[in-house]
């Protein structure tokens, strides 16, 4: 029941939004909303820890171990998303008789991106995955603007071009298990199962079509151009969701895919997503050296960080799948803190351009502060979490002799790191160009960054057992050896 209740809340908070006589308690609404979300997500979360599966409407809402950390990052970005958007709408929002349009349509949004992880049929998490791009085209265009609708437009295009060739994927998928399912249903659970005796050739043309829809979607290189105009335009708390949890949401069909595919003893994607997880890794580090946006830079190390989890998944072993959902953990709640971080700097100064700004420590001591902190956190550094899973993947490559692999992704982190480093460096340190008075910042928006940076700090250095183990049960799905 609770699982059910994680899917329908956002809907019904959507619906409160939308009616006239709540609409100005929609702030209030959707944090509330927000936060049984994530409380009832931890309860779902502790009935996999004890079951590994917790099914709620046989083939229809069901959820494993993978599922459930998608569920619990998605629920944790959104809660916080909701918090930090009361003080930043307010102060950026300059007719405030649209909030609850905003307030309505991240609800909704919100929705449609805990159903992915929660359905047990592979065809009704196409429809979720479309249902978030839906949604998240309503929110990158909402200020309006002529780039923020340029923006939107071009997120549309090149995302809404890949559903067609991703449902041809998802029939073909349908088409190769009901040959061997002796019309059983359809589950992710039952395709795992039978994907040992389902044609190769089959297995591959299906997974080739659906990454090529659903990579673009997560903002995998060279399909990845959407993603920097996107959050760069949208207002932060929506930019926070998509580079945090928007972009793993259709990642995570990709991984249970692989699973299946690594399933069959004829079908093997490994090398090939290697070496596509390093191309968007490396377009991702030389794009972060010349970046002249803040937001922009933090969109850039999206496309890193979805090269990196491709790259360990590739390795197909048991430890490389570990690191991959490491990953995908640390990615999420990292990401999250930086576009709320991103947002701060926003209010304060009114710009977006790197070279503008110098001296951020004198201006706003806290606005640098947390730069600083989210930069070294998302760059790498130990003892961020970043580093840990980063340091996981590494090791994996090396174990299983993929030398080369190893070094090349070494070598673009690395540079990943100093490009970050080396603007943020310029925007916290120095004299300002300019005389600035630093505006107040929203009170919500000062406990939204504070909160997002405890997880940041504590996962680095210790990941508690229920953390731990249902991070094992996700990294078995992936079907590594």
């Amino acid at each position: 029941m609770a699982l059910i209740l994680v899917v329908v809340i956002p809907l019904l908070a959507a619906l409160l939004c939308w009616i006239p006589p709540f609409r100005r308690f929609a702030w209030g609404i959707t944090v509330v909303s927000g936060w049984v979300v994530f409380a009832l997500t931890v309860f779902v979360w502790h009935e996999v820890l004890l079951n590994e599966r917790v099914v709620s409407l046989p083939r229809w809402i069901e959820i494993d171990g993978l599922g459930v950390l998608i569920l619990g990052i998605v629920s944790l970005v959104n809660a916080l998303a909701a918090v930090f958007a009361g003080g930043y709408m307010r102060r950026t929002e300059h007719e405030p008789e649209r909030l609850w349009w905003y307030y309505c349509n991240s609800n909704l949004f919100a929705f449609s991106l805990l159903v992915v992880p929660a359905v047990a049929d592979p065809n009704l998490s196409w429809v979720g995955v479309e249902l978030v791009t839906l949604f998240a085209i309503l929110l990158v265009g909402f200020e309006r603007s002529a780039n923020a609708l340029e923006a939107a437009w071009k997120y549309a295009v090149l995302t809404m071009m890949g559903a067609p060739v991703s449902l041809f994927g998802f029939f073909t998928l349908f088409w190769a298990y009901h040959a061997v399912s002796g019309g059983a249903p359809e589950t992710w659970q039952s395709i795992q199962a039978a994907a040992p005796n389902m044609d190769p050739n089959l297995l591959k043309i299906s997974f080739l079509l659906i990454f090529v829809g659903f990579g673009a979607k997560s903002g995998l290189a060279p399909v990845h151009t959407w993603l920097p105009d996107a959050h760069s335009q949208a207002p932060s708390p929506v930019c926070a969701v998509l580079s945090g949890v928007k972009t793993s949401v259709p990642l995570y069909v990709i991984l249970r895919l692989i699973g299946v595919v690594l399933g069959s003893p004829m079908a093997r994607v490994g090398h090939w997503m290697v070496v596509l997880g390093l191309i968007s890794v490396g377009i991702a580090a030389f794009l972060l050296l010349q970046v002249r946006d803040y937001k922009r830079m933090f969109a850039y190390s999206t496309v890193e960080h979805m090269g990196i989890i491709l790259t360990a998944t590739g390795l197909a072993t048991g430890t490389a799948d570990f690191g991959a959902v490491l990953q995908m953990l640390n990615h999420a709640i990292t990401k999250s803190l930086c576009f709320y971080v991103a947002g701060v700097v926003l209010l304060v100064l009114g710009t977006r351009e790197i070279a503008s700004i110098r001296g951020l420590f004198r201006i706003s001591p806290f606005a640098a502060s947390a730069l600083l902190f989210c930069s070294l956190a998302i760059a790498g550094a130990p003892p961020f979490p970043i580093f840990l899973s980063e340091f996981s993947i590494l090791s994996a490559g090396l174990r299983v002799g993929q030398y080369a692999a190893v070094a090349i992704l070494a070598t673009l982190i690395v540079i990943a790191f100093v490009a970050i480093l080396l603007h943020v460096n310029r925007m916290a340190f120095g004299e300002p160009d300019a005389p600035h008075l630093a505006k107040p910042l929203p009170l919500s928006c000062r406990v939204a960054v504070i909160a997002a940076a405890v997880p940041v700090l504590f996962l680095g250095v210790y990941i508690p057992a229920p953390i731990n183990d249902i991070l094992q049960l996700a990294a078995r799905e992936l079907g590594g050896h």
